[in-house]
């Protein structure tokens, strides 16, 4: 039998912030990856034009989302 007794004082500490840090970034930058290659035309446009779509036009294609 162990001798520890794990209770209300037994808390782990937090995370912390430079090493979740990194992944708040990554996911971040691939949300807005996502969101340029999948949605980045039509009513959700943000930049006018048709330059980023068809700049990552062939990624559209490539990652199954319909463009034309």
């Amino acid at each position: 039998m162990s001798d520890r007794i794990i209770g209300p004082d037994s808390v782990s500490a937090p995370i912390p912030v430079r090493e979740i840090l990194p992944w708040i970034i990554f996911g971040l930058v691939m949300m807005l990856a996502i969101y340029f290659v999948g949605a980045e035309e039509g009513a959700t446009s943000i930049i006018k034009g048709m330059y980023v779509h068809e700049w990552v036009h062939d990624s559209r294609h490539l990652l199954g989302f319909p463009c034309h």
